[in-house]
């Protein structure tokens, strides 16, 4: 007589709908359960053990969707990507076989060539995330081009000095200029062994680069994780010259509001940088391009979004987004109070107090996710990133005025 078959591994609707009703419960950070030091020697069954987390997940998270949450690049993400995941995980595809994601490596490719013509490259993959994105693009410039060290500016995010030195490259930075950008007058003469970084959208700032640095070094590689999905809006014209780029990273996980992890890395000669960076292996039926083995579907979350939404549906919320940055560096560059750094490039908005109150007291007294900080040269300013389009623009400035006043 067979065995039973073990439930834990078949549907239970029933299960699954009270995991979506404790997702629509409120949760105080008070109310999170204690989680044994130890590993239990008997389990709580799988009921249980969802009903004592929930308090600590979801009452313990920060929540990006909230009115105030305006600090990061981290945005909510929509529903039909939680749908998409969770068939993920019920699935459990790995791509590194087709025999195993026959379907979802067909996707994945789907929609690399739906976002690809949008910056002019011709074919790439997804990745976790920019980080692994650029190294990806490095990696294939070492491979392809030949080139023996990277710069970028001093502004660039800090996955590309770790690319460098993960592939044993030299790394070298560039001074930036008055908006957070490369300084063109500063890059060295000789780029003919080279990959040059080029930032669209860089961390602290959100400033741009200027594309039209791009074909002066061996390659050039423009990390754009975040500015990248502008490309799909009225804002297109800010990476004009993109298309000449030798790679691109963008991160889904950004403005293409996806889960992590989620991040596509493009180039402009597909075939030959993924020849260069593939590796083959007897358990293979076909080679493994890029740094993962192993790995699942991210692309079915942002196939399912692109695909309800259209582009019009991503610009929409983008170009929304870009306005409520707008909003609010105008009302605080007309404010005696205030410095503004500069005007937001893509959707950063940094500033400090002009005098008192301290960086320290303005940020402790604000609401939990409406600014973080960055240090420009020696001086902390705030910084707000417009990641989250439900925020409320006339409640942060109201938040941001109470505090300025009461000091």
């Amino acid at each position: 007589m067979s065995e039973p078959l073990d439930k834990e591994f078949f549907l239970d609707a029933d299960a699954l709908r009270h995991a979506v009703t404790l997702m629509g419960q409120h949760f105080s950070s008070d109310s999170r359960v204690a989680i044994p030091l130890r590993l239990p020697e008997q389990g709580l069954g799988s009921l249980e053990a969802m009903e004592r987390l929930a308090p600590t997940v979801l009452g313990g998270a920060a929540h990006l969707g909230s009115a105030t949450a305006f600090a990061h690049k981290d945005p909510p993400t929509p529903w039909v990507t939680w749908a998409t995941t969770l068939w993920n995980a019920s699935l459990n595809q790995n791509l590194l076989h087709p025999a195993t994601a026959p379907v979802a490596r067909q996707l994945e490719e789907t929609v690399v060539q739906w976002l690809c013509p949008y910056f002019g490259m011709h074919g790439g993959h997804m990745t976790p995330g920019s980080s692994a994105a650029n190294l990806t693009a490095l990696w294939a410039a070492r491979e392809c081009a030949g080139v023996k060290e990277v710069i970028a500016s001093e502004a660039a995010h800090l996955s590309i000095k770790k690319s460098a030195h993960i592939l044993g490259l030299s790394f070298r930075t560039v001074k930036v200029d008055a908006v957070g950008a490369i300084s063109r007058h500063d890059l060295p003469n000789d780029l003919s062994r080279a990959a040059l970084v080029l930032t669209s959208g860089t961390t602290s700032v959100g400033a741009l680069d200027s594309l039209e640095l791009i074909g002066r070094a061996a390659w050039t590689h423009v990390d754009a994780a975040w500015g990248g999905p502008l490309r799909l809006t009225r804002h297109a014209n800010l990476l004009a010259n993109i298309e000449r780029a030798d790679s691109v990273a963008v991160s889904s996980h950004k403005w293409l509001f996806q889960p992590k992890e989620s991040a596509l890395i493009m180039f402009q000669n597909a075939s030959k940088a993924h020849e260069a960076i593939s590796f083959g292996g007897s358990y293979l039926t076909e080679p493994n391009i890029g740094l993962l083995g192993s790995h699942g579907a991210s692309a079915i979350p942002l196939l399912a979004m692109l695909w309800s939404w259209g582009r019009e549906g991503i610009a929409k919320r983008i170009e929304h987004c870009m306005g409520l940055a707008d909003t609010l560096a105008l009302q605080l560059g007309h404010d005696p109070r205030v410095v503004l750094f500069a005007p937001p490039q893509t959707g950063i908005v940094v500033w400090r107090p002009r005098t008192a109150p301290s960086i320290e007291y303005v940020l402790k007294h604000l609401p939990a996710g409406i600014a973080s900080t960055v240090t420009l040269g020696d001086e902390k300013w705030i910084r707000h990133t417009a990641a989250n389009p439900n925020a409320d623009i006339a409640l942060i400035l109201d938040e941001i005025n109470q505090v300025l006043d009461h000091t």
